[in-house]
C-alpha cells in the first residue's frame, strides 16, 4: 500500500488550498457564521460546479467517480479553512444510498447529491446518546404499500440545510431490528431545528418525524435488516471527520507557532523556552500519528478491509484527544487574548470540541477497540 499522493491529487489540493485561500479565508468563515448563514451557498454551488461534492459519487450519477481516499486532499483543505459546509453530511447520505439502495433508489437520489442541488445527511443518534442500534427508538410501522415514521432524532449534522434524510428506524422488537429510510424534507410532518452550539461553523440539530408517511421503496435494503449498514455509516463518519480534523489541526499548530515566533516575554520570543517548544513538537508528533491511523482507515473502509472498523476506532480515539489538546494549547499559549473572538486560534478549539464527540468520542473508540483485541 502507497499511502503517498499522486501528482494528481497534489494539483487537486493545489486547487481547493487556492480557492479557498480566495473564496473562504477565516474572514470570510467569520462573516458567514456571524451572519447566522448555516454556510455559503455560492461557494458551495462552486464547490460543486468543480466536482468536490460528488468527488467520490457514481460517474453514472454525476459524480467524479474517484476514491474516498482522494476526498482526503479535499477535506484536510476545508478543515483547515474551517469551511462551514454540508460535504461531510451529503457524502455520507451519497454512499448510504450508493452502497445500500438498489440501482432504481441511486438513479432517483445520487444525482442531486452529486451535483449540489440536494443536501444529504444521515441521521442515527436519539436521547439515549448511543450509536449501538438499541438506542434507535424511532418507528417505521407497516401502512399499506407504505410506511409512517415517527419519532425524535438528535445531533443531526446539518439538519436545518438538509433536503433529505437517511433514518434509522426501529421496524422490529428485537435490538437489531431497525432499518435506513430515506425522507425528504418536504415530506408531511417532517421539521427541523438547530441547536445552539458551541462551533458556528459546523451546526447540528434535530429532526422530527410527526406520523411522516413514505413509499415502501424508500428503505434501503431490506426491511429490519440495517444495524450492519448503520455500523458501516458510523464508522465512515468517524473516518471523515477526523480526516477533516487533520487540516484542522495543523492549521491550529501554524497560528499558535507562529504566534509563539512573535510574542516577546523577558526579551526572547516565547518560542524559544523549552516550555513552549516542547508541548508544541508534541502536538506535531499527535497530528501526523492520527493522520496516518486515518489515512489507512479511510483506505480500509474503501477496500472493504476486514481491520475497518478497528482502523476506524483507532484513527477517532487518538484524533479525539489529540486535537483539544492542540486547540488547549493553543489558547493558552496566547495567553489570556486567546478566548477572545478577535484571535483565530479559539475557533479550531471550538472545532475540536465538536469533533471530539461526533460519531464516537474516546473512549466509545478506545472501548471498541480493546473488544475488537479480546480484552
Amino acid at each position: 500500500m502507497n499511502f503517498g499522493f499522486s501528482e494528481e491529487q497534489e494539483q487537486l489540493r493545489d486547487e481547493v488550498r487556492k480557492l479557498l485561500d480566495q473564496h473562504s479565508p477565516l474572514s470570510r468563515v467569520r462573516e458567514v457564521v456571524e451572519g447566522g448563514q448555516a454556510f455559503d451557498r455560492d461557494l458551495w454551488k462552486r464547490m460543486a460546479e468543480l466536482g468536490w461534492v460528488g468527488l467520490a459519487m457514481p460517474e453514472v450519477h454525476g459524480g467524479a467517480g474517484l476514491d474516498l481516499e482522494t476526498l482526503i486532499v479535499v477535506l484536510e483543505e476545508t478543515g483547515r479553512s474551517l469551511v462551514p459546509s454540508p460535504l461531510v453530511s451529503t457524502v455520507i447520505a451519497a454512499r448510504a444510498i450508493e452502497r445500500f439502495g438498489s440501482e432504481a433508489q441511486r438513479a432517483r437520489w445520487l444525482p442531486g447529491l452529486a451535483d449540489g442541488s440536494r443536501i444529504g445527511t444521515f441521521a442515527w443518534l436519539e436521547r439515549s446518546d448511543r450509536l449501538d442500534p438499541a438506542g434507535v427508538e424511532a418507528t417505521a410501522k407497516v401502512d399499506g404499500d407504505r410506511l409512517v415514521l415517527s419519532g425524535e432524532k438528535r445531533f443531526v449534522t446539518d439538519a436545518s440545510s438538509a433536503d433529505l434524510f437517511v433514518v434509522g428506524v426501529r421496524t422490529g422488537s428485537a435490538p437489531e431490528a431497525v432499518s435506513l429510510v430515506v425522507v425528504g424534507k418536504d415530506a408531511s410532518g417532517v421539521s427541523t431545528d438547530d441547536y445552539e452550539g458551541m462551533d458556528l461553523t459546523k451546526r447540528i440539530g434535530r429532526l422530527r418525524l410527526d406520523e411522516v408517511r413514505v413509499e415502501a421503496d424508500c428503505v434501503l435494503g431490506e426491511l429490519g435488516a440495517g444495524a450492519a449498514a448503520a455500523g458501516w455509516l458510523l464508522d465512515l463518519g468517524a473516518a471523515l471527520v477526523t480526516a477533516e480534523a487533520v487540516g484542522a489541526a495543523e492549521a491550529a499548530l501554524r497560528i499558535t507557532s507562529e504566534f509563539a515566533k512573535q510574542r516577546v516575554q523577558f526579551d526572547q520570543p516565547i518560542g524559544r523556552f523549552q516550555g513552549v517548544k516542547h508541548p508544541l513538537a508534541e502536538i506535531y508528533v499527535d497530528v501526523e500519528s492520527f493522520r496516518s491511523l486515518v489515512y489507512y482507515a479511510i483506505w480500509a473502509i474503501d477496500q472493504d478491509a476486514e481491520d475497518a472498523s478497528l482502523a476506524v476506532s483507532r484513527a477517532k480515539a487518538y484524533c479525539a484527544e489529540a486535537f483539544p489538546r492542540a486547540g488547549i494549547l493553543g489558547v493558552q499559549l496566547h495567553g489570556g487574548v486567546g478566548y477572545t473572538w478577535e484571535y483565530d486560534v479559539q475557533l479550531y478549539l471550538k472545532r475540536s470540541k465538536w469533533v471530539r464527540s461526533m460519531f464516537g468520542d474516546a473512549d466509545h473508540h478506545y472501548e471498541r477497540a480493546a473488544r475488537a483485541g479480546g480484552l
